[in-house]
């Protein structure tokens, strides 16, 4: 069973155990942990997060990405599940940093 550590940007951490095939999300509700979310089917993507130091799959395609953010990293807690002990950074702000706007 692969450990993921969850990170907020305010610096707190959890740590939760995934069982084969189970998005990281419902592992995280399992344990009494509460992320973003939205559809659960990898279209709306309010449950981004971005994975560190780690593999992670996506169960289905994750249609609320692009390549270049799979690239950099990012997925999609509601269908993505960890191969291996890895860090996942979650909350509201990961998703913003997606869309961030050039003209601020």
């Amino acid at each position: 069973m692969p450990r993921v550590s969850l990170e907020w940007p305010d610096g707190r951490r959890e740590t939760v155990g995934v069982d084969p095939d189970e998005p990281l999300l419902d592992a995280a509700e399992r344990a009494g942990i509460g992320l973003p979310f939205g559809c659960r089917i990898g279209v709306c993507g309010t449950c981004t997060g971005r994975a560190f130091d780690g593999g992670t799959r996506h169960v289905e395609p994750p249609r609320a990405l692009k390549g270049r953010h799979l690239e950099a990293g990012y997925v999609l807690t509601c269908i993505a599940t960890p191969e291996v002990d890895c860090t996942v950074e979650v909350g509201t702000d990961v998703r913003a940093r997606l869309f961030e706007n050039p003209w601020r």
